[in-house]
């Protein structure tokens, strides 16, 4: 009876550890590094969870909003995986930095070459973005992933606010609000200026010192200088008086 109670409480238990090490809902979603602020340029991540036990994910691709083109899209290099860019010519062109921009990235593909997705892991597929827009608070990237089973899902939902998460939904990007300095360098250029005149002042204040030194190691050596002949002229006076005394003697 005992041993049937202690194989009933261990099937229980095991039957508890498969439920919690069960696959949890995930999907393809997207964050930035540090913050994604309107107008200005930014690091994103697209996290790829593989959600089948007997498939790898061999392929991505990310379409980039077609009503909020990028000026700029810049993949960081994957190890194992081929890296795709596909461009469309835009309805308006852009005017960045005083340049007319007459195409955008509208899809970029990562494609298994010696790398994949295994059951049980996940992988981050980095893009430097840029200038995100100044009029939306939001950006969905459409995205697709690809099996080895051939099998295909698309993240492509668009979740709708105060609704319920779709089942596929695609990846949202939030935009937080617009700073002074759209890179995000302000306080460090601020930063960088302040300590430039400090080390200018402090330069300065070095060289003073210098010359301070040097000024009073030359008055020093001329003293010196002056006490040695003032030395040697009194011992020849001195020499020339006692010679003189012996040629009278």
């Amino acid at each position: 009876m005992k041993l049937s109670r202690i194989a009933l409480a261990g099937g229980v238990a095991a039957s508890t550890v498969l439920l919690i090490a069960g696959p949890a809902a995930a999907h393809v979603s997207v964050q930035p590094v540090g913050e994604a602020a309107k107008g200005g340029y930014a690091t994103l991540n697209f996290k790829v969870p593989n959600e089948r036990d007997q498939a790898s994910t061999v392929k991505l691709e990310v379409n980039f909003p077609a009503d909020h083109p990028l000026s700029s899209v810049t993949p960081q290099a994957v190890p194992g995986w081929d890296i795709k860019i596909d461009k469309s010519k835009l309805d308006k062109p852009l005017e960045v930095h005083g340049k007319k921009i007459t195409e955008a990235v509208s899809k970029v593909t990562w494609t298994a070459d010696d790398g994949e997705i295994a059951p049980g892991y996940f992988q981050q597929f980095p893009v430097s973005v840029g200038a995100l827009p100044e009029d939306a608070d939001q950006l969905v990237f459409k995205a697709i992933q690809t099996y080895d089973n051939k099998e295909v899902v698309r993240w492509i939902e668009e979740p709708t606010e105060g609704g319920e998460e779709p089942d596929s939904p695609a990846p949202v990007l939030k935009l937080s609000a617009a700073s002074d300095d759209h890179h995000g360098g302000g306080a460090a250029d601020d930063a960088k200026e302040g300590d430039d005149h400090k080390a200018a002042d402090t330069a300065a204040s070095t060289k003073e010192t210098h010359a301070a030194a040097s000024s009073s190691s030359s008055d020093t050596t001329a003293r010196t200088l002056g006490i040695i002949g003032i030395v040697i002229g009194v011992a020849g006076v001195a020499f020339g008086v006692l010679a003189g005394r012996r040629r009278s003697a």
